[in-house]
């Protein structure tokens, strides 16, 4: 059966530029983003998670800075970056402040979600926001990305963060209503795809061209996208978002293409971090902590007895007990100098001990995966 937005707890919403941007004059579209803000409000009120991938930093600064239609220069380009990206997080932060909801900017480049420390950071920046119920708004950091080093589009980095930060849902909003046999514009006899329940080369084969001048990417772009997201373990929708209340339309049943994941943001993180990723070392830990993990919690240092090989923070490591049985595994929140430190001694004593402060936990139990018995 094809879910329904509302039985989700976590939504990425992604906004293009040519839907923020009215085109012919390089300016902000103020009803249409107060819509958004109004359904992302009404969201928010049924205790829903929501962040918000947004282009248009350069489709709003290449105005202010009077620079001529059609492409730019790198150096132009994050130029205008550099003053949209201002107008673009006071837009988002007027407009969700209306609904009493405070926004927050991230800027992010590859690295943040494909390093695994910076990727750390990352993640528990967004969730702490989620926590005190603000609303994260993600662009890609365009006054310094390059043309090698950049996600391209806003669809992508959308996915890469939705599976991030375990979202049960992505919403890619565009200027047509789903994915069609082929392009609804040139074939009449296109179809409508409601439920793609997996991509196959058929299906990619159905994608087409850049949608316009304002935006990088286009149905290409939106399946690839689909597929980062759903193997990730997060369904994913595109959507006609130029209607006012276009998430509303969802709700109410309007029509859109879903892409369905056959796992949980959960159990794909957990099987990425259980077999795709080459331990570091080990952490050795006492039956106390064994059992507490066994429940489900996280991995304190006073649990921890010692500490095996060379890793960094963020680097996978092999969690075994005093018998030499691995456990599982997990991100670890320490290098191995500064987890020798902590080892046996109580979450408290962590900014004493390293002079500044850290995590509580040496594992935390979202970036673990246990082994069955």
């Amino acid at each position: 059966m094809t879910p329904t937005l509302e039985e989700f707890r976590r939504v990425v919403i992604k906004v293009g530029s040519a839907l923020l941007v009215d085109r012919a004059r390089g300016r902000l579209r103020h009803a249409w983003l107060a819509a958004l803000a109004e359904d992302i409000a009404d969201l928010q009120a049924r205790g829903v998670d929501v962040l918000v991938v947004s282009s248009g930093s350069i489709a709003l600064g290449r105005t202010v800075l009077g620079f001529p239609p059609g492409a730019l220069r790198l150096e132009e380009s994050q130029a205008a970056a550099s003053v949209g990206q201002i107008a673009l997080a006071r837009h988002w932060a007027e407009a969700l402040g209306h609904h009493g909801i405070v926004a927050g900017q991230i800027l992010v480049t590859p690295q943040d979600t494909e390093e695994r420390r910076r990727y750390l950071n990352a993640r528990a920046t967004t969730l702490k926001l989620l926590e005190v119920r603000a609303v994260p708004v993600v662009n890609e950091n365009d006054t310094v990305a390059t043309s090698e080093i950049r996600y391209g589009d806003n669809d992508r980095l959308a996915a890469r963060v939705a599976t991030m930060i375990g979202a049960d849902v992505l919403v890619l909003f565009s200027d047509i209503d789903g994915l069609y046999t082929a392009p609804p514009l040139s074939d009449p006899e296109a179809r409508h795809l409601p439920v793609v329940e997996r991509i196959t080369p058929e299906i990619e084969a159905m994608a087409g061209g850049p949608a316009s001048d304002l935006s990088r990417g286009g149905m290409r772009t939106k399946v690839e996208a689909a597929k980062i997201a759903t193997g990730g373990g997060t369904h994913l929708i595109i959507a006609d978002g130029r209607e006012k209340n276009p998430l509303r339309s969802i709700l109410q049943g309007g029509r859109c293409t879903w892409f369905l994941s056959g796992s949980t943001p959960t159990a794909a993180r957990k099987t990425w971090i259980a077999g795709s990723l080459e331990p570091r070392g080990s952490l050795v830990i006492d039956e106390g902590a064994a059992r507490a993990l066994q429940g489900g919690a996280s991995l304190l240092p006073v649990g921890v007895r010692a500490i095996e090989g060379s890793f960094g923070r963020g680097d996978a490591v092999q969690i075994r007990d005093l018998h030499g049985r691995t456990l599982g595994r997990g991100l670890v929140a320490y290098d191995s100098a500064e987890a020798a430190l902590i080892i046996g001694r109580p979450s408290s004593h962590i900014a004493d001990l390293l002079t500044h402060p850290g995590r509580s936990e040496m594992v935390h139990r979202d970036d673990m995966a246990m082994f069955a018995e």
